[in-house]
């Protein structure tokens, strides 16, 4: 399938960070037909750990999240199984990915955040969406491509409950 990126949405304040990680988590597939992943992009500070912490809540995680730049891998159960939060920052090379364990967590009912999924592409599964954030003078903006059928399902379902709008820059 082609993959289409969406105009984006306007992030100005935190609250529509969280808005758009809610509606992630409602949109999403069902997580037991096969994993779901979505991967989080954009330079430091971006809002990748705030959007995450929205769409595990959105996924019933009552718990502090926490950022896993020094754990890489944090897990949260949900309803359906299991939430896995990955940040990719601190490897060094992508096979460290391995090192993580979590070929056996590409399974059903498991639902995958990773952040600086770049700097690790090569050893991950491939993502179902890859959410891009960017920080402007204004605010932030995201944009968000399907990369799966899945995906493709994911991104039309998000954007019924949250229309996008584009970059005002």
């Amino acid at each position: 399938m082609a993959a289409r990126p969406c105009d984006g949405w306007w992030l100005a304040a935190a609250a529509d960070t969280t808005a758009l990680g809610t509606a992630l988590a409602s949109s999403c597939p069902d997580p037991l037909d096969g994993p779901r992943l979505l991967f989080l992009s954009g330079q430091l500070g971006a809002g990748k750990t705030s959007l995450a912490a929205a769409v595990l809540a959105g996924l019933g995680v009552r718990e502090v999240v926490r950022s896993p730049s020094y754990a890489l891998v944090e897990t949260y159960p949900i309803a359906w199984g299991l939430a896995l939060h990955v940040d990719c920052y601190r490897l060094m090379d992508a096979a460290e990915i391995e090192q993580l364990g979590l070929r056996d967590q590409h399974a059903p009912g498991v639902v995958w955040l990773v952040e600086w999924p770049e700097r690790a592409v090569v050893a991950l599964p491939r993502p179902d969406l890859w959410l891009r954030l960017r920080v402007l003078e204004t605010g932030r903006h995201a944009e968000c491509e399907a990369k799966s059928e899945a995906g493709a399902q994911w991104l039309a379902r998000l954007l019924k409950l949250y229309p996008y709008v584009v970059n005002k820059t």
